[in-house]
């Protein structure tokens, strides 16, 4: 495959965007734990989630 004289940008250009794309899974991935980890210390110190709870506890 011939990329031509420009072949140097293409594969920078899809080299950053494949760095992108991997810092942005590794992000998700880091925030997910953090917020799982924050709701298993707000659910430790007695705070419940509404969508926990049965209609009969609503009443």
């Amino acid at each position: 495959m011939a990329l031509g004289p420009y072949a140097s940008f293409i594969v920078t250009s899809y080299a950053l965007v494949a760095a992108v794309v991997l810092l942005l899974i590794v992000w998700i991935i880091a925030d997910y734990r953090r917020q799982l980890s924050r709701l298993r210390e707000i659910e430790a110190s007695g705070v419940t989630r509404r969508s926990g709870r049965s209609a009969a506890d609503i009443r």
